[in-house]
């Protein structure tokens, strides 16, 4: 019973850390462009500037 009361302050820093790193996260950044990526992936970056496509 005695570990409950170390369980519970480290629980509560635990959690107090992961809300203060989700709102700096938020802050710098992080989720402003979630779509960028996945539209990133289909262009089609092996073409040269001279080449044309192939059909």
């Amino acid at each position: 019973m005695s570990v409950i009361y170390g369980l519970i302050p480290g629980m509560i820093l635990l959690g107090l850390v992961s809300v203060l790193v989700f709102f700096w996260a938020v802050r710098s950044g992080q989720y402003d462009d979630m779509e960028g990526p996945a539209h990133r992936i289909l262009d089609d970056d092996d073409m040269n500037d001279g080449d044309s496509p192939k059909s």
